[in-house]
């Protein structure tokens, strides 16, 4: 007797809420893009009668235009996607307190103590629900693990229920590429080719110290993954652990320069963004923590219409709350938090495609960057007004 782990998996969540939230959308192809008004927005997301008539994400919003005349564009409302997100978990939560919220639109929910209703009848009662309270279809993945179950949910959409079993794993997955495999990304799934892996059931056979040697623990765990292994117990606190990021500093003596409060801005906003990246999470609020000398404290934040994860962008933010808030008196603790933060590929910017190629660029600028600095030191490249300033504390 095994675990029963459900992968919840909302379909087209954005197009769905945008539906929920208007109902004389449904039946209509629909997508959500950047400003409808600009023509070189691209689509973000698209319901799947769009998808039905070849329209995809990132397609240039005229292209899909082109492809169908009377498609219907909505901006992106983040607000309203995270709103309904929460009452589709809400409703989950009653099904079982074993829920992990793993994005926006999927999470695990351990069924194994309500044996005694059938898996498939539960399933079907929790689609059900949903689309008749909250309006949002969705798949289901019914596995004795998550990475099987999350396997699962992806192979019939939209309102599938999908049975995996183990004893399944290698008619079912091992013919599939490795790039269909949950947990391999671009980059891996090139390491991998490398290797002469190309499918699934090739990594279930590989040797497992040449993945360590490639890919390190995370290859050991692909490998059990291909095997249909995976130990992984449902964790509700594990959504929870990464609600917020944030770093503070107690300074060592009470400063009042604006210039030396904002160099420890940019401190703090290099490490919060940088364990932002390693955890792969965004956030669209950033809060400032503001300790004066008398002890008073005050925390001060902003949402911004973008979600980010670049110092750059978080130290400008902390900036305008610094120059917004502060009284002028001597500061003793400064803080960062990114609040809120969720994973990156929940991320809904309105870009159009000169942005898109802009934003693509400094990405791979910023990892050469991070890439030196972990070679050579945190202080091998540095702003040049950092370096200027430095040059006239030497010679004060």
């Amino acid at each position: 007797m095994g675990r029963i782990i459900f992968h919840i998996d909302c379909n087209s969540f954005f197009a769905s809420c945008e539906e929920a939230y208007d109902p004389s959308l449904k039946g209509k192809p629909v997508v959500v893009a950047g400003d409808p008004k600009e023509r070189r927005g691209i689509v973000l997301a698209a319901n799947y009668l769009a998808k039905q008539l070849g329209i995809y994400t990132t397609m240039p919003l005229w292209e899909a235009k082109k492809k169908c005349p009377s498609l219907i564009v909505r901006k992106p409302n983040f607000s309203l996607y995270r709103a309904i997100s929460q009452q589709v978990f809400e409703r989950l939560q009653r099904v079982s307190p074993l829920l992990e919220r793993a994005s926006i639109d999927e999470g695990y929910l351990d069924v194994t103590e309500m044996a005694s209703v059938h898996p498939l009848i539960l399933a079907e009662h929790i689609q059900r629900d949903l689309l008749e309270t909250v309006q949002i279809p969705i798949s289901i993945g019914i596995a004795p693990n998550k990475f099987l179950a999350k396997m699962a949910s992806e192979m019939k959409k939209p309102l599938g229920i999908t049975v995996l079993r183990k004893r399944d794993v290698p008619n079912v997955l091992w013919p599939l590429t490795v790039e269909t495999m949950h947990g391999v990304g671009e980059k891996t799934a090139k390491k991998l080719n490398a290797m002469g892996i190309a499918t699934i059931g090739d990594l279930a056979k590989a040797n497992e110290i040449a993945l360590q040697q490639t890919l390190g623990i995370y290859g050991s765990r692909l490998k059990e993954w291909a095997n249909g292994i995976d130990h992984r117990p449902v964790n509700p606190e594990e959504g929870e652990k990464r609600k917020s990021i944030g770093n503070s500093i107690t300074l060592p003596y009470d400063v009042t320069e604006q210039r030396v409060l904002l160099d420890i801005l940019r401190q703090l906003a290099e490490s919060v963004g940088r364990r932002m990246k390693q955890k792969r999470v965004v956030s669209a609020t950033v809060q400032l923590t503001i300790r004066y000398h008398d002890f008073q404290t005050i925390t001060r934040s902003k949402t911004w219409d973008n979600p980010f994860q670049e110092a750059e962008e978080i130290f400008r933010y902390a900036a305008y709350l610094l120059k917004k808030h502060w009284n002028g008196e001597p500061i003793r603790l400064l803080g960062i938090t990114a609040l809120d933060v969720f994973d990156r590929k929940e991320a809904v910017k309105q870009l159009d495609l000169f942005h898109y190629e802009e934003e693509a660029k400094t990405e791979a600028l910023w990892k050469t960057v991070e890439k030196l600095r972990k070679k050579f030191g945190g202080t091998a490249i540095q702003k040049g007004a950092a370096l200027v300033e430095k040059k006239g504390e030497q010679q004060n």
